[in-house]
C-alpha cells in the first residue's frame, strides 16, 4: 500500500512540475515576445518622434522667416511698390503742373496692374459698406447687387470714391491719396474703355459730369486748411487726376465745357470783388489753374481725340463755342489783369493749330473758326 501511495504521490509531483514547467515556458515565450516587439518599435518610436521634432523646428523657422519678411516688408514700403519720398514706381504724379507729358500714358506692370486693381475694389466694397452701414435692408441689397460684378455699380462706386477722396487731401495722407487716386484712375478709365456706352448713355454721362463738377469745384475751390498745410498744392494734385481722367475724349471734351463755362462765371464775379480781398486772390489762383487745364487738355489729348471712341463732334463744336465765350468775358478784365487774355490767346493759338492739322477737326463751323482766328 505504501508503495502503490508513494508511486501516485510522485506521479501527482510530476504532473504539477510538468503544468509549472510549462506555464513557466508560456509566460517566458510571452516576456520574450514582448520584448521583441518592444526592441521593434522602440527605434520606430523614437525615429517618429524625432522627425515630428524636426518638423516642428522646421515649421518654427519658417514663422520666424515670415515674421522677418512682414517686417522688412512694413519697414521698407517707401522703398517698394509705393515709396513714401515719390508717390508710386510710375511716376503718377512727376509731371504735376508741367507741359512735359511722356509719362502721360505710363502704366505699371500686368501683373502688378492686376493686384492693385483686386485691392482696388476691396477698397471700394468696404467702403460703401461702411456708408451703407446705417441703411438695414437698403444696404443688403446694394451689397447682393455689387457681389454680382454689376460694372455699372462698380463704375459709380469707383466714382464715388474718387471725389470723396479728394476732398480730403491732407499732407498726413499724401501717400495714400497717391496710391488711391491711381488705381482709382486707371479703374475708371478701363471701365469707360471696356464697356458699351451707348447700352447706359444716360447713366454714364450722369456719372460723368457728377465726377467732372465735383474735381472742378475741388479744384477750384482753396481751403484753409490747404494753404496752412501744403501751400495749396492740391488744387495741382486735382488738376493733375483730372488731366489723366481728360485722356479719355468722353470725359476730357465735357470737363473742357465745364472749365470754359466756369472761367465765364469767375470772370464776371471777379469784376465785382475789391483786389485787396482774400477771395480775390484765391480766384485769381483758380483762373489760372483752370486755363492751364485747358492748355494741357488740348496739347496732350486734341490731336489724339478723334480717332478715338468717345469722341463727338457736336460736344467739340459746344466746348469750342464755350472757350471763345470764356475769351469774351475775361477781356472785361483785361484792364484788371491783361495776363488772362494773354494766356487764353496762347491756349486759343494751339486749339487752331490743332483744327488745321487735324483733318477731322476741320467739320468745326466756320463761324466758330473765324472768332478763334479773330
Amino acid at each position: 500500500m505504501s508503495s502503490s501511495g508513494g508511486q501516485s504521490q510522485q506521479a501527482g509531483g510530476g504532473g504539477v512540475s510538468a503544468d509549472s514547467d510549462q506555464s513557466l515556458k508560456l509566460a517566458v515565450a510571452v516576456a520574450l515576445l514582448r520584448n521583441n516587439l518592444v526592441r521593434k518599435g522602440a527605434p520606430g518610436s523614437e525615429s517618429d518622434a524625432e522627425r515630428w521634432r524636426k518638423k516642428a523646428k522646421e515649421r518654427k523657422q519658417e514663422l520666424l522667416k515670415l515674421r522677418e519678411e512682414l517686417r522688412a516688408t512694413e519697414e521698407g514700403m517707401q522703398d517698394d511698390l509705393f515709396p513714401q519720398n515719390v508717390a508710386c514706381k510710375c511716376y503718377f504724379f512727376s509731371d504735376v503742373g508741367t507741359s512735359d507729358s511722356k509719362h502721360l500714358c505710363d502704366s505699371l506692370d500686368g501683373k502688378v496692374n492686376d493686384v492693385l486693381r483686386r485691392r482696388f475694389l476691396r477698397q471700394v466694397r468696404l467702403k460703401e459698406r461702411r456708408k451703407k452701414q446705417a441703411g438695414g435692408s437698403v444696404q443688403q441689397l446694394y451689397i447682393s447687387d455689387f457681389s454680382k460684378e454689376d460694372k455699372m455699380e462698380q463704375f459709380k462706386a469707383s466714382v464715388d470714391f474718387l471725389a470723396e477722396l479728394c476732398e480730403k487731401v491732407v499732407p498726413e495722407d499724401e501717400v495714400r491719396f497717391a496710391n488711391w487716386s491711381h488705381q482709382a484712375i486707371e479703374f475708371i478709365l478701363d471701365s469707360l474703355k471696356n464697356m458699351q456706352l451707348e447700352e447706359n448713355s444716360e447713366a454714364f454721362e450722369g456719372t460723368v459730369t457728377s465726377l467732372v463738377m465735383r474735381l472742378i469745384r475741388r479744384m477750384t475751390t482753396s481751403r484753409q486748411s490747404d494753404e496752412k498745410h501744403s501751400g495749396g498744392d492740391s488744387q495741382l494734385y486735382i488738376q493733375h487726376l483730372i488731366r489723366k481722367l481728360g485722356s479719355n475724349p468722353y470725359v476730357g471734351q465735357r470737363v473742357l465745357l465745364s472749365v470754359s463755362q466756369r472761367i465765364c462765371a469767375l470772370a464776371e464775379n471777379l469784376l465785382f470783388v475789391d483786389p485787396f480781398d482774400t477771395a480775390f486772390s484765391n480766384m485769381h489762383d483758380s483762373m489760372f489753374v483752370m486755363i492751364q487745364l485747358i492748355e494741357f487738355l488740348i496739347l496732350d489729348y486734341l490731336f489724339s481725340w478723334p480717332s478715338e471712341q468717345g469722341f463727338e463732334n457736336s460736344l467739340f463744336q459746344e466746348w469750342t463755342t464755350s472757350i471763345v465765350h470764356a475769351r469774351k468775358g475775361l477781356e472785361l478784365l483785361e484792364t484788371r489783369n491783361g495776363l488772362y487774355i494773354l494766356y487764353l490767346d496762347r491756349v486759343i493759338g494751339q486749339l487752331v493749330k490743332a483744327v488745321t492739322e487735324v483733318p477731322s477737326l476741320q467739320k468745326l463751323n466756320p463761324d466758330v473758326f473765324d472768332k478763334l482766328l479773330s
